[in-house]
């Protein structure tokens, strides 16, 4: 099919549109992607700072012979079973209690592969007097 210069704008450019979404959309795909990751890494972050904060708490209020049973339910209690498989919780410290939570960064999907580094959460607070 020729075109021939006397036409119409609109019927030379018919279709142009949908060739440039086309050609767009990879783009516009791997940015969702990227972006949804990026979400994905934010979460995990809080969900490890919010972690460390309950397994501190827990940590605080249990005796020192029953502090990394009590920290490590306390840290693990509110998280979802995709970050719960991978989690670690530590605790330490007298006087000063500490804790630190490690959880792995899901690719795309919560409880599939994880990256080969982890988000870290930490928390301390003093003990309570009895």
């Amino acid at each position: 099919m020729s075109v021939s210069l006397s036409e119409p704008l609109s019927e030379r450019d018919r279709g142009q549109v949908t060739i440039e979404f086309l050609g767009m959309t990879p783009t516009i795909l791997v940015t969702l992607i990227a972006l949804w990751q990026v979400v994905l890494v934010g979460y995990t972050f809080t969900l490890a700072g919010n972690a460390a904060d309950e397994a501190v708490r827990a940590g605080t209020a249990a005796e020192p012979g029953a502090r990394q049973a009590a920290c490590a339910e306390a840290g693990l209690r509110h998280l979802s079973e995709a970050w719960r498989s991978g989690a670690d919780v530590t605790c330490g410290g007298s006087g000063y209690v500490t804790a630190d939570v490690r959880l792995e960064v899901p690719i795309l999907f919560p409880g599939t592969l994880s990256f080969p580094y982890a988000v870290k959460g930490h928390a301390g607070a003093v003990e309570e007097a009895d």
